[in-house]
């Protein structure tokens, strides 16, 4: 009541009793306890939960509040490194960050690629938006942040014979692309580990996990954001299982492209 400035009166109307009910229950010293309903009319009037003002719970926030506080939802636009990426990033650094992408990791794409796959929606500020985020992309290949990405066999199998989402990407790019991600890994191995998984045999939505922070769940326009430690530790162990029945290791990724690289026809 001090703290949102309720006097007794205005406490006992807005839970429809005597004024005297409101006093009688803040003098008791005994195990005098209110009804649930009023408990339930007192408690939403001083938004806070019937558990804490009943000493059952350390946490005052109503239910609503605590799953607004573990879950929320941001925008995802169309762009190489949004705001909420980056900023996620940033706040996870010197964290194990985990990554499973909706296609391949745009960190880990050449500057033909993104430039070929970002032209149609991004139009004439295609170049600006690629320039504005190289900084950025940078920033993350060279943060103190170790990165696991899991990605499906059949995205790097459709990219290599220019399939599905892949259509029409020049024989010239997907060769330079998977030689830029033998590179990356050569360069940046052990802190960049790179494993392919079977979704035919463990599926995963992309999803990314920032350490012990955060999750998020990629579904098109936005993204689905955990900050509860239990959800943050499901998705995580989901992720853990995609490494662990990995068909291609980070160890054996090179042998992996490299094999791959036959199959990219003109």
């Amino acid at each position: 009541m001090a703290e949102t400035g309720t006097s007794q009166a205005a406490l006992a109307r807005a839970a429809g009793v005597d004024r005297s009910t409101i006093s009688q229950l803040l003098k008791s010293r005994g195990p005098r306890l209110p009804n649930a309903q009023l408990v339930a009319e007192c408690a939403a009037a001083l938004g806070v939960s019937a558990d804490w003002l009943l000493g059952l719970s350390e946490r005052p926030e109503q239910a609503a509040d605590l799953v607004a506080l573990s879950m929320s939802m941001t925008e995802a636009p169309r762009a190489l490194v949004d705001e909420h990426i980056f900023s996620w990033h940033r706040e996870a650094e010197g964290y194990k960050i985990r990554h499973v992408p909706a296609n391949l990791p745009d960190m880990l794409k050449t500057t033909e690629m993104l430039h070929w796959e970002y032209a149609p929606s991004l139009g004439r500020t295609t170049e600006q938006a690629v320039n504005a985020s190289q900084d950025r992309l940078d920033w993350m290949r060279a943060a103190r942040s170790d990165y696991e990405i899991a990605i499906p066999v059949h995205e790097l199998a459709s990219f290599a014979r220019a399939e599905g989402y892949y259509r029409g990407v020049p024989a010239t790019l997907r060769r330079a692309q998977l030689d830029h991600l033998a590179r990356l890994h050569d360069q940046l191995y052990p802190s960049l580990r790179i494993y392919i998984y079977d979704s035919k045999r463990l599926y995963s939505a992309p999803v990314s996990i920032f350490g012990p922070l955060l999750a998020a769940i990629y579904i098109g326009s936005n993204y689905l954001v955990f900050h509860d430690i239990d959800r943050i530790t499901a998705i995580t162990r989901h992720f853990d299982k995609l490494v662990r029945e990995a068909e291609v290791t980070s160890r054996g990724l090179p042998g992996y492209l490299s094999r791959l690289k036959q199959e990219v026809l003109d």
